[in-house]
C-alpha cells in the first residue's frame, strides 16, 4: 500500500519493462487542489502540503488560508499591534503577510487590557476564543487579604488565580467589549474548589478552608448589549451529597457554563457582561480559586466534549 500511494504521489513516468504509471496526485492542477483545501481543516491541510509540490503550493495559497479566517481578521491584528507583551511595534508589520502567516500568527495567544485578556483563534476551526483573567474583573473584597489571596500557578492561562478564604458576600463581575464575529458563543466559568499546591513533585488538594458552597446555590449571569441574557444556578460543593459515588467537583477545575449568547455581525461591537454571586449573607463561604471566564464558539466546546467522552 505504501508503494502504490508512492507511485500515485510520484505520478506518470515510465517503468521497467516500458510500462507505464498512470496520472497520479502530482498531475492535479494547483487550483484544483486549492479548491478541495478549501474544505479540510488547517492541520489537514499542513499534513497534505507534504505530499508534493502542488500540494505545497495550494497549502500556501492565500484564497485558502482566507477562507480559513475570520471575516474581521483585520480587527484582530489591531488587537496584537495593541499588546503589551508583543515586541512589534508597527501596527501594519501582519497587514501585508500571506494569509497563512496571518492565521499562524493569530493562532497564538494576543494579550491586551494589561495582558488580563486574551484571545486566539483555534486552530482546528478557526473560531475565536477568549480567556478574562480574575485580576481582569471586579471582586467584592478582592484588596482585603482577610478574604482573598493571589496564587500563582502553571495552571492557569494567566499564571495566577484568586483564592477565597473566606466571605459572606460573594460576587465577581466582568464585561468585556469585543468584535466577536458572526456566530453562537458559549460563557463559561472556570473555578477549582479547594487550595491546590505540590509536595514532594505531586498535586495535592487542600480543602480545610472549604466551606458553604452546599448551603445555597450560586448564580451566574450574563447579558449584552443588544439585549440577551442567560442565567443558571448551581451548589458548587456538594460532597455530602455524592459521598457514595465520589465528589468529582472537588480537587478539580470545573467549567461552569453560564449560558450562551448569538452575534450576527461583527459590527457593532458587542459587549458582553458576567457575574457570579451568592449574597445570602446568613452564611460565610471560603476556600474557592477562580481562574478565568472563558467565551468560546458554541460547537467548539461541543466537539470538546465529544472529543472526552471517546
Amino acid at each position: 500500500m505504501g508503494a502504490s500511494l508512492s507511485n500515485l504521489a510520484e505520478g506518470g513516468g515510465g517503468g521497467n519493462g516500458g510500462s507505464t504509471i498512470g496520472p497520479g496526485l502530482g498531475d492535479i492542477p494547483e487550483s484544483c487542489v486549492a479548491c478541495v483545501f478549501m474544505y479540510l481543516t488547517p492541520p489537514e491541510i499542513c499534513n497534505l502540503a507534504r505530499l508534493n509540490h502542488a500540494f505545497r503550493g495550494a497549502a500556501s495559497s492565500d484564497a485558502v488560508w482566507e477562507s480559513k479566517l475570520p471575516h474581521n481578521y483585520q480587527d484582530l491584528l489591531q488587537f496584537y499591534s495593541s499588546s503589551p507583551l508583543d515586541d512589534v511595534d508597527d501596527g501594519n508589520t501582519y497587514q501585508n503577510s500571506s494569509k497563512k502567516d496571518i492565521y499562524a500568527r493569530l493562532s497564538r495567544s494576543i494579550f491586551f487590557d494589561d495582558g488580563n485578556k486574551e484571545v486566539w483563534l483555534d486552530r482546528v476551526s478557526g473560531g475565536v476564543c477568549m480567556a478574562i483573567s480574575a485580576k481582569g474583573m471586579s471582586i467584592t473584597g478582592i484588596e482585603d487579604r482577610r478574604y482573598w489571596n493571589w496564587i500563582p500557578t502553571e495552571e492557569s492561562r494567566f499564571n495566577v488565580v484568586a483564592f477565597l478564604q473566606q466571605i459572606w458576600w460573594f460576587e465577581v463581575d466582568g464585561v468585556v467589549k469585543f468584535p466577536f464575529p458572526a456566530g453562537i458563543y458559549t460563557l463559561l466559568f472556570r473555578l477549582h474548589i479547594g487550595k491546590f499546591s505540590k509536595r514532594l513533585g505531586r498535586r495535592v488538594s487542600n480543602f480545610d478552608q472549604t466551606h458553604g458552597w452546599d448551603i445555597r446555590p450560586v448564580r451566574f449571569e450574563l447579558s449584552t448589549s443588544d439585549g440577551q441574557q442567560a442565567s443558571c444556578e448551581c451548589c458548587l460543593d456538594e460532597s455530602e451529597r455524592d459521598d457514595m459515588n465520589t465528589n468529582l467537583k472537588r480537587g478539580c477545575w470545573i467549567d461552569y457554563k453560564v449560558g450562551e449568547f448569538i452575534v450576527t455581525d461583527s459590527e457593532p461591537t458587542t459587549e458582553v457582561r458576567f457575574s457570579m454571586k451568592q449574597i445570602d449573607c446568613t452564611h460565610s463561604k471560603g476556600g474557592l480559586c477562580v481562574d478565568a471566564v472563558y467565551i468560546i464558539p458554541s460547537d467548539l466546546r461541543e466537539r470538546r466534549r465529544r472529543q472526552i467522552l471517546k
